[in-house]
């Protein structure tokens, strides 16, 4: 059996084949506490992108979305996004996926050098479950999402990278080598936990 709460579409209970429903209600009602904190979070987190309403953040700087007729690709002109009138949402992943090559490879270039460390390959995506990986091989994979959090939470999550080239598992020896190149990295995954689901166009 498993309880999901998505801050979108609300509590999910997936029960194996022959669970009796009866077995739903009662896994709700032993993790109601469970529930009821997730929930508030998930409130938390559409008051958030609510009161982001005309704007979208870009490593911490909120940029005002300015719709534009027969505009095809996002144009950044300061502090202004021109995007594409309508539903601007795929234009967007667009831009963020370009941008977030030319923000991550050069924070990857500089904490792999003063690791002493080097990568295979850089791909940026979009995974659903995790915020960057680093393979064996050294290839690297961050989330273009991590352009909607702010600079000092990508640059933790680069870094976090960086230290796998080292110790790819996730012991006491890596959170320490980790602690070692950004000391403050428990506020920086405590704000992804908290706020990752925030990260959404």
């Amino acid at each position: 059996m498993r309880v999901n709460v998505h801050a979108h579409t609300g509590v999910e209970v997936v029960l194996p084949a022959r669970a009796p429903e009866r077995a739903a209600a009662a896994a709700v009602s032993e993790l109601r506490p469970w529930i009821e904190r997730r929930l508030k979070e998930a409130r938390d987190v559409r008051d958030r992108l609510a009161a982001r309403a005309g704007t979208v953040p870009y490593l911490g700087t909120p940029l005002e979305l300015v719709p534009q007729a027969g505009r095809s690709r996002v144009h950044r002109a300061g502090d202004r996004l021109l995007v594409p009138d309508g539903d601007p949402r795929p234009a967007l992943e667009r831009f963020f996926r370009r941008s977030a090559r030319a923000e991550i490879a050069p924070r990857l270039d500089r904490a792999s050098e003063l690791a002493g460390s080097s990568y295979t390959a850089l791909d940026i995506r979009a995974q659903r479950t995790r915020w960057a990986s680093c393979s064996a091989s050294g290839r690297m994979s961050f989330n273009w999402r991590l352009l909607l959090a702010p600079e000092h939470v990508l640059e933790y999550v680069v870094w976090h990278e960086v230290c796998h080239l080292q110790v790819l598992d996730h012991s006491q020896r890596f959170w320490k080598l980790v602690e070692r190149h950004w000391p403050s990295y428990r506020d920086e995954r405590e704000w992804l936990r908290r706020h990752g689901a925030t990260l959404v166009l």
